[in-house]
C-alpha cells in the first residue's frame, strides 16, 4: 500500500531489553523505506523518540500530536513534519487515530495499553475498521494475548474479538501483513 499512515502506539521509556528500542528503530526506518507516514504521540522520549527519530532520518513523513499538559514531559518533537498540539489525551488519541489507516504498537506501559484498549473498542463497536497490529517483541505482548484469549474464552467478547487483532512477532511480519 502506497501513501499508508501507521499510527504506532508505545512507551515513553526504552524499557530493559534492548530488543524493543532496536524495534523501535526498525519501524521507523521501515515505515520511511516504505513511504508510509508515521503518526504517534509526538514525544521525544523513549520508543515514542526513537521511532521518529529513524523514521525522520531514512527521509520519512512524520505526524505528531501531544496534549499541551505532556509537552515538557514527553519533550514534544517540533521539528516532525506535521505537529499538533491538543488540548486532553482524548483528543490526543482521536486526532491519532482519524489520521490514520493502521494501528501498531510496540512496547509500552498503561498508556500504550490505555491506547490499545480503546482503539480495539472502538473497532469492535464498527467506528473503524482499521488493521490492528501488535508487535510482540521479545514475548512482550504475551501476557495481552493471554489476557485477551481469557476476555473470549470467559465469555466478555465474541470468537470475532480474535480477528480484530494481529499479533506479530517482529516487524518485518508486520510490515507484510500491511502490504
Amino acid at each position: 500500500m502506497a501513501n499508508l499512515s501507521v499510527c504506532v502506539y508505545c512507551g515513553s521509556r526504552d524499557g530493559s531489553d534492548p530488543a524493543y528500542a532496536e524495534a523501535a528503530d526498525a519501524l521507523g526506518r521501515g515505515l520511511a523505506e516504505r513511504d508510509w507516514r508515521l503518526v504517534y504521540g509526538a514525544g521525544d522520549v523513549g520508543l515514542m523518540g526513537r521511532v521518529a527519530r529513524a523514521a525522520q532520518d531514512a527521509g520519512g513523513e512524520t505526524f505528531g500530536v501531544i496534549p499541551t499538559h505532556l509537552l515538557q514531559l514527553e519533550v514534544g518533537k517540533t521539528d516532525l513534519t506535521r505537529f499538533v498540539v491538543t488540548e486532553t489525551m482524548h483528543e490526543r488519541k482521536k486526532v491519532m487515530v482519524m489520521n490514520a489507516d493502521a494501528v501498531m504498537v510496540l512496547p509500552g506501559g498503561a498508556g500504550t495499553l490505555d491506547e490499545f484498549f480503546e482503539v480495539l473498542t472502538w473497532r469492535q463497536l464498527g467506528l473503524h475498521d482499521k488493521p490492528i497490529l501488535v508487535l510482540d517483541i521479545a514475548g512482550f505482548w504475551a501476557p495481552l494475548r493471554a489476557l485477551v484469549d481469557h476476555v473470549v474464552a470467559q465469555g466478555f467478547a465474541g470468537e470475532s474479538l480474535l480477528g480484530q487483532v494481529t499479533f506479530c512477532t517482529d516487524i518485518e511480519a508486520a510490515f507484510d501483513a500491511l502490504s
